[in-house]
This record gives structure tokens, sequence and C-alpha cells, in this order.
């Protein structure tokens, strides 16, 4: 999940949250991090600020703790969502209604 919030900085800045309980080994937990890193530095985002959390769970203790195909998944999605929020962020703005002017008594 991608959660954002516009900033009053010149850049983006990242959050990444991996629960032990999505993703039992440290090796899967940093790998998920780096991975999440990486693309956000190279997908040029406007100034927000983002979180990037798993809603569900990637592997167990039982399997190997990263895989080509873990990664290759990791990058789709992150992808795809770093993608649709800049696209989101390039689309104008709706102008906002001006407030009535001010009148003094």
């Amino acid at each position: 999940m991608l959660y954002t919030r516009l900033n009053q900085l010149p850049h983006a800045r990242l959050g990444v949250v991996v629960a032990k309980r999505f993703a039992p080994r440290a090796v899967t937990r940093n790998t998920i991090k780096r991975v999440t890193r990486e693309l956000f530095r190279v997908s040029g985002l406007p100034a927000i600020d983002c979180v990037v959390r798993l809603a569900r769970p990637v592997n167990s203790k039982d399997g190997p703790a990263t895989t080509a195909k873990l990664k290759a998944a990791l990058r789709v999605e992150l992808a795809r969502l770093f993608a649709a929020q800049a696209k989101q962020s390039a689309r104008p703005a709706l102008p906002s209604a001006s407030p009535p002017p001010h009148r003094s008594p």
C-alpha cells in the first residue's frame, strides 16, 4: 500500500513499514526496503511524503528468504504505485472557489 501527502519541501520523502508478521525474516524485510528505496529514488515523484506498507504476507519461514521472483513482483508493484502517484500529481488541480470578499461594516 502507498500512502501519500503533499509536503512543503522541494523533494519527496519516503517511509517504509515492513511488519515482521508479513515478512518474518530480516533478510526479506531488508530486501523489500532496499528495492523500495531504489525505485523511489528513480521514480521522480513531486514534493510528497510517501509511506509504503505491506498489506499481506510475502513469504514464510519455510521457503527461501528472498527469490528473484519476489524481487521482480515487488518491483512491478512498486513501479505501478509510484507511476500512478506521479501521474495523479501531474494532473492540474481543480481551481478552488475564491472566498467572498471581506466587507467592513
